[in-house]
């Protein structure tokens, strides 16, 4: 077939990598075409949103631990640590992803933007990463957002800040800024990776296949 004598012409890593971003983005779509999430959840996630204003912090372990599946005490604990350093968001981000990894990486994922002033947008981020694992997977992230003034600015690339993953509970968290902006994504089970955290993502309004 041409795509395979195409493939057959690439080095096998990257054939590899092709191969392991293309069933990635597969599981992510099957995902996000046949939500699993109860009205209940939803329901939990869009919490108390009123116009304008910050969530506080009980309204993040309950939408953190329902999206997720983990348990209060442990939402908690990763929301207690992102308080103390960031302060309450203006937003979040529930979501699915899906990454793929030889040595270098990329990361592919979808979701909706939940603004405290009530407002909600469909979401897609992309981006290349660098670290040390091999393979596929798929999962889902709660990303809280940090001075956003208009729903639209989250359309841009995010670097990751060096230096800022850590783990808590189970769940890894990292930091990406730009212009102002702060995005902390929250991540569990097969989803931590955090040695593919080193690089950036791009948030944008409809999906992409190059991550730029």
């Amino acid at each position: 077939m041409p795509r395979m004598r195409k493939l057959n012409k690439m080095p096998k890593a990257i054939a590899m990598l092709s191969l392991a971003v293309t069933l990635g983005l597969a599981g992510c779509a099957t995902t996000d075409a046949n939500p699993t999430r109860s009205s209940d959840a939803r329901d939990a996630q869009k919490v108390n949103t009123t116009p304008g204003g910050e969530y506080n912090e009980n309204e993040l372990v309950s939408a953190v631990s329902t999206h997720l599946g983990v348990t209060s005490e442990s939402a908690g604990s990763m929301i207690e640590r992102l308080f103390r350093s960031q302060g309450r968001p203006v937003g979040y981000i529930t979501g699915e992803e899906a990454s793929a990894a030889i040595v270098g990486g990329l990361r592919y994922g979808k979701g909706t933007l939940w603004m405290k002033n009530g407002t909600s947008q469909k979401v897609y981020w992309q981006g290349p990463s660098i670290g040390f694992d091999w393979g596929a997977n798929g999962s889902k992230v709660f990303t809280l957002v940090y001075d956003l003034q208009n729903p639209d600015y989250i359309y841009r690339r995010y670097p990751g800040v060096d230096g800022s993953a850590f783990l808590v509970a189970g769940m890894a968290a990292n930091y990406q800024r730009a212009d102002g902006v702060t995005l902390a994504p929250i991540r569990t089970g097969v989803g931590l990776r955090l040695g593919a955290n080193v690089g950036y993502l791009s948030y944008s309004r409809k999906r992409k296949i190059l991550p730029f």
